[in-house]
């Protein structure tokens, strides 16, 4: 645990150090020069044709993010798949499967899903929506094996992917927190994989913010999570937030998180009135397990959705789970959006 904590302090660390451009920066921007010639000299492949792009035979909806590490995307994700249901759509998922080990073809599956197979996200995301997700970190391949296996998807929602320019899409929604571009420069200098300009390409911006606040810009479009309920691991039983801050008198509680920005989670419980006297953040996509749930001595212990996925076997009586649900600044953001799509033809050469 103290090299994990050493991980996060350094994570923390360098996230703060691309806020600015200090000293630290300031040596590392040559080399985020040479990333930057890199990124245009890779675009213009693809525009020339010197690189192959992959179209699929039905609509691609890319969200993604510039700026390195966890912004939101996942939440974003759930809510649009959930949201072109209800418009009609059957939507389909292709995830990269971050932290998890893939052979040469893609993993498929719908509902419940093996996060350790398939990675936290991908199942979150599944066991959320019910939408059937393929993961792979060739694009290509993800989407042909979803639309076999699933010929009834007539849209794909890509869960990252926005630097993948070997897939062709049809909309891009790129999605930023409330450090947006921090001081502006790739990688290593900077936290960013493309260049700022690259907002004014995507079709959309959403930008997350910590809590509800007094209103967005006219062009802008908000995005927060808002603690809904709380239920046992084995979803046995819900309570909602108040039911839950009663049920805590007398009792010691512990958040943990395995995310990008643990201190989000810990700051959303605070703002609900919901106690803990200890929090424990770890590395994005970290697996927890029996022995690290044993070790822990509080009466509670309160995790993420993403971190539920990974602790499905587990039977502690002491796990609770923090439900949460995306509210946008327009709720009509998905409806707008795609208006301008149409289902490709239902021939498909895969």
């Amino acid at each position: 645990m103290k090299a994990v904590s050493l991980q996060s302090a350094a994570a923390g660390w360098l996230h703060q150090q691309w806020q600015k451009r200090g000293v630290w920066a300031r040596l590392l921007w040559p080399v985020s020069g040479l990333a930057l010639g890199y990124v245009y000299a890779k675009r213009r492949w693809y525009q020339r044709g010197t690189k192959q792009v992959y179209r699929a035979p039905v609509p691609v909806v890319i969200v993604g993010n510039i700026y390195v590490g966890g912004v939101g995307k996942t939440p974003v994700v759930i809510a649009l798949v959930q949201q072109l249901a209800a418009l009609g759509w059957t939507p389909g998922v292709i995830s990269r499967g971050y932290g998890v080990k893939l052979g040469p073809a893609p993993r498929l599956g719908q509902g419940e899903l093996d996060a350790r197979t398939m990675g936290d996200e991908p199942a979150l995301i599944s066991e959320q929506t019910q939408a059937p997700v393929s993961v792979h970190p060739n694009r290509r391949l993800a989407c042909q094996a979803l639309l076999a296996a699933y010929p009834e998807v007539d849209i794909i929602v890509s869960d990252d992917g926005l630097q993948h320019l070997a897939l062709a899409r049809d909309l891009e929604i790129l999605v930023q927190d409330e450090r947006q571009i921090g001081n502006g420069w790739l990688l290593p200098a900077g936290p960013l994989r493309e260049p700022p300009g690259r907002l004014s390409t995507v079709d959309l911006v959403i930008t997350r913010q910590a809590t509800r606040h007094a209103g967005p810009q006219p062009s802008e479009l908000s995005v927060w999570l808002q603690i809904t309920a709380v239920h046992s691991l084995d979803k046995k039983i819900s309570l909602s937030v108040n039911e839950f801050i009663k049920f805590q008198i007398n009792k010691s509680s512990c958040a943990i998180a395995a995310i990008s920005e643990p201190d989000r989670f810990f700051k959303s419980l605070a703002q609900m009135a919901i106690l803990t006297q200890h929090t424990i953040g770890l590395p994005d996509h970290h697996p927890l397990d029996a022995a690290f749930f044993n070790a822990q001595q509080a009466d509670l212990l309160l995790i993420t959705t993403k971190d539920a996925v990974k602790c499905r076997a587990l039977h502690d009586p002491r796990v609770w789970v923090i439900d949460t649900q995306a509210v946008f600044s327009d709720p009509l953001w998905a409806t707008s959006l795609t208006k301008q799509l149409t289902p490709h033809a239902k021939s498909r050469p895969v």
